[in-house]
């Protein structure tokens, strides 16, 4: 991993500056918008988008229609149902072309365990890799083309042990690395459109707030541009190296959270991925890291980062979004 102090560059982003990996789906900003009412909060869609049209709930047969490179036979074998996450909407939620990256860091174990709410923290706490360490995710995501239209995302996670089971530190990590079915603590998650804000924290109680997030690449690289939404100055740069030797064979991959809800009720999400175009890498150059003097970098220097122990890149992936349930209807379950 290797940590830039470039100067913040004065660059006001569009808040709903749309991917620029997204060469299909029209520009958010370039197009009209319309108001949807979602839990009391007027927010602004894309005009004629998915959303607009379907909230979460559009036929296949119109995917299908306007997106013919996408291949749609995995969210065919799921079943969408009406749910209520303090609005109307529909589970799971659909992500049909998407990118992403991930860089796992270890970090202070004492300062994560500390940013865990107490009644989270009885069910599940940090990995603790080594004496004094635990881990972060850090993930940039490209939705592309989905039932809320397209936008970026930026998760930053604590890794946790799955709650009901054990902490084993670096087995309980090698266990879920096997199985792939992660588990965390989401500390950060900022968007850049307000459907998908309200959306995450009304209906799935996630710490997301609106800012610009740029997205540019070239032939070796890929680089995501976090602006601190105060300033609007750039605050964070993630800059990964586009790896070569790429898996095509589809994965599936289940990432999911514990959290506390507006009743004060803990609760977990969780969402799936079919990743369809993926590689990953331990060689510290392939992530460069640049933090700022904006909130986002003062929280991230906080978190004391060290080795960086994981790249993932993932080019091409699907995801399917389920609703939040109490947590304890999982460990009953199981």
């Amino acid at each position: 991993m290797k940590f830039t102090t470039v100067a913040a560059a004065g660059i006001l982003l569009n808040a709903i500056a749309s991917s620029s990996w997204a060469a299909d789906v029209p520009a958010p900003q370039q197009a009209a918008t319309a108001t949807t009412l979602i839990a009391g909060h007027s927010v602004p869609v894309l005009a004629g988008g998915l959303y607009d049209r379907f909230h979460s709930n559009p036929p296949l047969s119109v995917i299908a229609s306007e997106a013919p490179d996408v291949d749609l036979g995995w969210f065919k074998q799921l079943k969408k149902t009406k749910v209520d996450i303090g609005f109307e909407s529909y589970s799971p939620n659909f992500y049909y072309k998407n990118s992403k990256v991930t860089a796992v860091f270890t970090a202070d174990l004492q300062t994560l365990r500390s940013l865990i709410p107490a009644e989270v923290l009885e069910q599940v706490q940090p990995l603790q890799v080594w004496p004094g360490r635990g881990l972060v995710a850090l993930t940039a995501y490209a939705y592309e083309y989905c039932d809320n239209d397209s936008y970026n995302e930026i998760s930053l996670s604590i890794v946790t042990n799955k709650p009901g089971n054990a902490n084993l530190g670096p087995v309980s990590l090698i266990g879920q690395s096997m199985s792939k079915d992660f588990w965390g603590y989401v500390l950060k998650l900022p968007v850049n459109t307000e459907l998908a804000r309200v959306r995450g924290v009304v209906g799935y109680n996630l710490p997301k707030w609106l800012t610009g997030i740029n997205v540019r690449e070239n032939d070796k690289s890929i680089v995501f541009e976090i602006v601190d939404s105060q300033t609007g100055q750039v605050d964070v740069t993630l800059e990964t190296e586009k790896l070569n030797e790429l898996s095509t064979e589809a994965e599936l991959v289940t990432n999911s959270f514990t959290n506390i809800d507006h009743t004060g009720e803990l609760t977990y999400g969780y969402a799936v991925s079919r990743q369809l175009s993926h590689a990953s890498s331990t060689d510290e150059d392939s992530v460069k890291l640049g933090l700022r003097d904006g909130s986002l970098s003062t929280y991230i220097k906080a978190l004391a980062l060290g080795e960086m122990i994981k790249y993932e890149y993932v080019p091409n992936f699907q995801s399917a979004l389920y609703a939040p349930a109490p947590l304890q209807s999982m460990l009953d379950s199981e």
